[in-house]
């Protein structure tokens, strides 16, 4: 198998399991990214929409649905009085916590067949393609 189909099978493997955590919690895949991106602290709208790469009016609906779920809130910037921030509910942040430990747990299963080595290995190669293109951090480390 050559190196564009494996990594776009890999992301269509990837994406089925937050499909799968998704239905499982109640929340779009989309959903799921967004609460595990918000984890670890708001962010301003324009900030979400440059690390989930969606466009302003696809951001606004995602945000608007999710908020509506009573999953996040929008709050003012303290810095800029004008902007808007997206943050956790506690309903929110408790669900953000299961659905991103459940959906390791399922991301760490897919490689089983690897050994230790392989792992490392795998796990070298895609965090430089990972940082060359400047992915930014949404699942820890």
């Amino acid at each position: 198998m050559g190196i564009v189909a494996a990594l776009v099978r890999s992301s269509f493997l990837v994406n089925s399991v937050y499909a799968e955590s998704g239905r499982e919690y109640g929340v779009t895949p989309q959903q799921g990214q967004l609460l595990c991106v918000l984890m670890g602290r708001p962010y301003g709208m324009s900030e979400l929409g440059t690390v989930l790469r969606l466009a302003k009016s696809s951001l606004t609906g995602l945000v608007d649905r999710t908020e509506r779920n009573g999953l996040v809130r929008r709050e003012s910037d303290p810095r800029d009085t004008r902007a808007v921030r997206v943050a956790l509910t506690p309903q929110g942040a408790e669900l953000a916590r299961e659905f991103y430990d459940e959906t390791c747990r399922r991301i760490e299963r897919l490689p089983g067949g690897l050994g230790a080595a392989e792992l490392e290995t795998l796990a070298d190669l895609l965090g430089r393609v990972v940082l060359d293109n400047e992915v930014p951090v949404v699942f820890g480390g």
